[in-house]
C-alpha cells in the first residue's frame, strides 16, 4: 500500500515531471496522461552510537539502543524556549542561519543557545557543546546529584 499523504518537499523531482509534462503536453496534440508512479517508502530513524558510525534503528544492538534511549531523555531534560531577540547571540553556529524571533530553541548548561533542531541532531552524533567543547552530560548529571 502507498501512502496517501502528500509530503511537502520531500519529493521535488515529481516538481520536475509536472514542468516536463506540461511542456510534452503543450507540444504535442495526443497526449496521454499516465498515471503518477508511486513509490513504497518506509523511513528508518538513523542513529549514531559513536562518532564516525550510523546504523539504521533497526539494526542497533540493546547496548547501543539503551545508551540512545539515554541520550534522548538527557537531550529532552534541557531547557528549550523561543527566540525573542533579547539575547546577544544572533546566530546558530550549527547552521550558520540567523535567529528569527519566535525560532525554537535549546540552551545548553554552558550557556550558548541553538536552533532546538540543529542541536538536538549535533547532541544524537556528540555530547559536547560546539562552540566550547564542554560535555553537556557532564552538566547535567551533576546539577542531577545536587538536587
Amino acid at each position: 500500500m502507498g501512502n496517501c499523504l502528500k509530503s511537502f518537499g520531500s519529493d521535488d523531482i515529481s516538481l520536475l515531471r509536472e514542468n516536463n509534462s506540461t511542456s510534452t503536453r503543450e507540444s504535442s496534440t495526443d497526449h496521454v496522461e499516465l498515471p503518477p508512479s508511486y513509490q513504497e517508502s518506509i523511513s528508518v530513524p538513523v542513529y549514531y552510537p559513536s562518532p564516525n558510525v550510523s546504523r539504521p534503528a533497526s539494526q542497533l544492538t540493546e547496548e547501543e539502543q539503551i545508551k540512545i534511549a539515554q541520550r534522548i531523555g538527557l537531550i529532552q531534560h534541557l531547557p528549550t524556549g523561543f527566540y525573542d531577540g533579547s539575547k546577544k547571540t544572533r546566530e546558530c553556529v550549527i547552521c550558520m542561519g540567523e535567529f528569527v524571533i519566535g525560532d525554537a530553541v535549546r540552551y545548553l548548561p554552558c550557556l550558548h543557545t541553538y536552533h532546538m533542531v540543529c542541536i538536538d541532531d549535533w547532541l544524537m552524533r556528540s555530547f559536547t557543546c560546539p562552540s566550547c567543547m564542554e560535555p553537556v552530560d557532564a552538566a547535567l548529571l551533576t546539577t542531577y546529584q545536587a538536587n
